[in-house]
């Protein structure tokens, strides 16, 4: 079973792009991020012909995520991250689809740090470490899966000061999120490839794709009982060389069935 993320940067904009991947990769589970279409506008049609069944959460302008499925049932067991009832925004959805507990997530980006939208951000990873711990007691297969908008390392980053106010490489978020390894979920692309950057996202800014100047943020978390079954994972790169294309590219994972 194949199982990806992509934050597609504008699901319809960018949907000629999304249909021609998931032709040629044919992944089996798709969490997509920053859908930036209200709930009436998500292409559902579109993705249903081309084989994928679809669940998701829309926003106008801004966030949304979805889950699709190849030849599978979604069943939708969330579509807030507990913790908040007064945040709106549109930032997860949960579905079981064929045997294994699906997380899609976009974590909050955090600029400009410090003020609001970092301590929005923190708050928020909070919430996911709460919930990601309940999921982990469940013993159940789970991926969490998504653009957590963090820089776990300097390993995944290209050498450089120029994020260094950034909010995706400050120690806080980082903290977090080694905090989420800590609870026993394992970084798929970093366990299979411990030497290999795998950046996921190359910013529009000063020709960073050709040179290579990237980060990895979009990762593939899996509970123990999938890491038993991990056989290995990837990021299709090319795709973010496309005309019109997300400044992300789709990072999945194989796991045996």
């Amino acid at each position: 079973m194949k199982i990806a993320t992509f934050n597609v940067n504008n699901v319809n904009k960018r949907l000629p792009n999304l249909l021609a991947w998931l032709r040629s990769a044919k992944p089996d589970i798709v969490c997509l991020q920053e859908l930036k279409a209200e709930q009436d506008d998500f292409p559902e049609a579109a993705l249903r012909k081309a084989g994928y069944a679809a669940a998701w959460v829309g926003e106008r302008s801004w966030n949304g995520v979805a889950i699709l499925a190849r030849r599978a049932e979604i069943v939708v067991t969330r579509t807030r991250l507990p913790g908040d009832p007064k945040d709106k925004q549109s930032r997860y959805i949960e579905a079981a689809v064929n045997g294994i507990i699906v997380g899609c997530l976009y974590a909050p980006n955090g600029n400009p740090q410090p003020g609001p939208k970092f301590d929005y951000k923190l708050a928020w990873m909070k919430r996911l470490n709460r919930h990601a711990a309940t999921l982990m007691k469940s013993g159940l297969p789970v991926v969490l899966a998504g653009d957590f908008n963090v820089v776990p390392t300097p390993a995944d980053i290209y050498p450089t000061k120029s994020w260094d106010k950034d909010a995706l490489v400050q120690p806080q978020p980082r903290a977090l999120f080694a905090k989420l390894l800590d609870q026993g979920w394992i970084d798929t692309l970093r366990a299979l490839h411990p030497d290999q950057p795998n950046y996921t996202f190359w910013s529009y800014w000063r020709n960073r794709y050709a040179r290579d100047a990237g980060l990895r943020i979009d990762h593939l978390l899996v509970s123990p009982v999938l890491t038993e079954r991990l056989q290995r994972g990837g990021v299709d790169r090319k795709v973010r060389g496309l005309p019109e294309a997300s400044d992300h590219a789709p990072a999945w994972i194989v796991v045996k069935t």
